[in-house]
């Protein structure tokens, strides 16, 4: 089976990055479209070794978006490997511009977000997906093809690039819930 992210590695980042504050709802920047980026700029490969630098000290953390650390671009990182709802799992990756190209086998499942502290909520999202997105340092474009637990985070992320909270696809208040468990 071919590698979907050609090869990449965290190393295409350069130097490891530094661990960034993470914005909470209401902040302006959640609710805003990110701009596409252009994914060989030093700033934003700078941006992705930062997203994986605080993701990986967040307790709970699989995923984090430009948005959340108060930067309205199009860039996140997700690592599904410790969760125990994985299937498919493609490691520790970051991708710019990222799309939803093909999506299937729609779900409801309970979703929490580090820039919602105090809430989870049940959301109907894609279990497979196929993604189109470019990758940073290297500027690959890749076509990624997942399904359960990574799925659902990828579009998470995505989300969040697109100016949207998993808030904003409960389908109403009846579904969202106070988290009864801190990470």
């Amino acid at each position: 089976m071919s590698d979907p992210l050609g090869g990449w590695t965290l190393e295409a980042l350069g130097e490891p990055g530094d661990v960034l504050p993470v914005v909470a709802a209401p902040d302006a920047v959640l609710s805003r479209a990110g701009a596409e980026v252009d994914p060989t700029d030093p700033k934003v490969i700078r941006l992705a070794a930062d997203l994986i630098a605080t993701m990986r000290v967040s307790p709970g953390c699989v995923g984090l978006a430009a948005p959340q650390v108060g930067v309205p671009a199009q860039v996140f990182c997700v690592d599904v490997v410790e969760h125990p709802k994985t299937t498919t799992v493609h490691g520790t990756f970051a991708l710019c511009n990222a799309k939803v190209v093909e999506a299937s086998r729609w779900r409801p499942g309970r979703e929490g977000c580090m820039s919602v502290p105090d809430l989870t909520g049940d959301v109907k999202r894609a279990s497979r997906v196929v993604v189109e997105a470019v990758l940073p340092g290297t500027g690959a474009s890749v076509r990624l093809t997942t399904d359960a637990f990574e799925a659902r985070a990828l579009q998470h992320e995505i989300d969040h690039c697109a100016g949207l909270l998993f808030l904003d696809r409960v389908a109403g208040a009846h579904a969202v819930y106070q988290r009864k468990v801190y990470l």
